[in-house]
């Protein structure tokens, strides 16, 4: 799958992170990041203590905000496949502090 469009660098580094369901994926993010799944908050660690390594993108379909909203085809483990929406932010010392997924629409 081609990532090259995520023009954000720790953006792409965690995605290839994800998509290789390894462990480093954490490193890009404070100790505990806020996160919503479809406008629900979640806990960051138990989500991709489940999520990490049996779901991935199959696709990047689009990329905003300077590449830290990834829009694409997503497989979630046993939910399913559909479209959905990563959006990134970043904290003041570069790391990412919040995690905003959900099923997109576009």
């Amino acid at each position: 799958m081609d990532i090259s469009e995520i023009t954000h660098p720790a953006v792409r580094k965690a995605i290839e992170a994800l998509q290789a369901g390894d462990k480093s994926w954490y490193s890009f993010f404070t100790d505990h990041p806020a996160m919503t799944d479809d406008g629900n908050t979640v806990d960051f660690k138990s989500f991709f203590a489940k999520a990490l390594g049996n779901e991935k993108f199959l696709s990047v379909d689009k990329v905003e905000n300077g590449g830290k909203d990834i829009y694409g085809n997503f497989k979630a483990g046993s939910w399913g496949t559909f479209k959905v929406f990563f959006k990134f932010h970043e904290g003041p010392a570069g790391k990412f502090d919040r995690l905003d997924i959900g099923q997109a629409t576009y």
